[in-house]
């Protein structure tokens, strides 16, 4: 195994998301052996970096479900951006949704994040604006913070609201200008959906490193517990899934570890990376 490709969300971090010491213990001896380590999260790249802080170690960042490749450092490898025309488009068929959405930019700090509506009684979404209100601006309409390519539209809201929202926007991809990444915690009645360069994916981002790196498909391996790790479940040679996972992951005959609340990752680092193992086919 020369490379580990780790979902953040309810798969690295327990349901507190607090990193269980296992998990951090397991990634360090992983990359003491020389294997590399990639945190492939649907985060944006500074709300990946305080995960990464507490692992510690050298790591890959594929950060904004692929659409950005970095170092710790802040070093871009890759990006690919989602066209403002089609951001635009975007925001006009999902008008619906506007209250829980979101264009997201690849700039420094400020206005990282934009917004139309600022207040909300969701709180999820409530806790998200207060942990990033520094990288947060607002635009109304939304479709004024278009003045260049984003990384990403992102919408938010009840499980339902977002099966609906993915609904038009998988109705509208006929031309395949975007790709829609989803992403749903049943448990919390909570969901998000990034709409972002058709090209781009968690799995199309690990397969495309992973050819940068020199590494074969039968020697990466990943680990994830949603909608949006799919691909890149399907792409590694070793796929693996949280016990926490949503019920359709399970469908493929892959790998199980434990929950997330049972520190799943190291127990899948030590099974199938710290030994010797035969990847799936």
């Amino acid at each position: 195994m020369r490379l580990i490709a780790l979902d953040i969300d309810g798969t690295l971090l327990d349901s507190r998301w607090k990193l269980p010491e296992a998990n951090r213990k397991a990634i360090a001896e992983a990359t003491a052996r020389g294997i590399e380590v990639a945190l492939v999260t649907g985060r944006r790249y500074d709300f990946a970096i305080p995960i990464a802080e507490q692992v510690g170690g050298p790591l890959t960042m594929i950060v904004s479900n692929g659409a950005v490749i970095r170092d710790q450092g802040g070093r871009t490898h890759l990006r690919h951006l989602l066209p403002r025309e089609t951001a635009a488009q975007v925001l006009g068929i999902t008008r619906e949704w506007r209250d829980g959405a979101a264009v997201v930019f690849d700039r420094p700090r400020e206005n990282q994040v934009m917004l139309e509506v600022l207040e909300t009684d969701d709180p999820i979404r409530t806790a998200y604006y207060a942990r990033n209100k520094e990288f947060i601006g607002q635009a109304v309409p939304l479709e004024g913070c278009l003045t260049e390519d984003p990384i990403q539209v992102m919408l938010s809201g009840s499980v339902k609201e977002m099966q609906e929202a993915e609904s038009v926007l998988r109705a509208a991809q006929g031309e395949g200008n975007f790709a829609v990444a989803s992403t749903i915690y049943e448990s919390r009645d909570f969901g998000m959906i990034d709409v972002i360069h058709p090209r781009v994916s968690k799995g199309a981002a690990l397969a495309e490193w992973a050819e940068l790196r020199g590494y074969a498909r039968e020697e990466v391996m990943a680990i994830g517990d949603n909608h949006n790790d799919l691909e890149m479940l399907a792409f590694a040679g070793v796929a693996v899934v949280m016990g926490n996972c949503v019920p359709e992951l399970r469908n493929y005959g892959w790998h199980q570890t434990r929950t997330n609340d049972e520190s799943g990752v190291a127990m899948a680092i030590e099974q199938f990376a710290l030994r010797e193992v035969t990847p799936c086919a």
